[in-house]
């Protein structure tokens, strides 16, 4: 679906840009010709701008609808509700598993121990 949108709205896009090329600027532009056409310059202006408002709505509610399917596989995501990944602290220390019984005390106290049995890495000091 996203990508027949986009075909439309790049088709719309080059013949916008050739109608405003087309279109009669106040120093005669690309729109420059005699009064020799199959419409007065009136008529031809009238057909022109209109052509161009027209286009300009269909190329703003293609964009419209390309942002609205870009933005619908997008989820809301919270900084709250992050899990921390289980990668190797600095330091040589080991993650902190969650265990089935005890609280956060428990588990603190059990990363302590770890920490001091494991062997002593160069660290960097810590004030206190």
């Amino acid at each position: 679906m996203q990508t027949v949108i986009v075909v439309v709205h790049l088709m719309i896009v080059s013949v916008l840009i050739g109608m405003v090329l087309l279109q009669k600027s106040e120093g005669g532009g690309l729109g420059m010709g005699g009064g020799a056409g199959f419409m007065s310059s009136r008529g031809t202006a009238n057909l022109l701008t209109r052509t161009t408002a027209i286009l300009a709505a269909l190329f703003f509610l293609t964009s419209l609808a390309l942002s609205w399917l870009a933005s619908l596989d997008r989820k809301p995501a919270s900084i709250l509700n992050n899990v921390p990944s289980q990668s190797q602290p600095a330091g040589g220390a080991t993650p902190v598993a969650p265990s089935a019984g005890g609280g956060l005390l428990d588990q603190l106290k059990k990363a302590d121990e770890q920490q001091k049995q494991a062997p002593a890495a160069p660290q960097a000091p810590q004030s206190q």
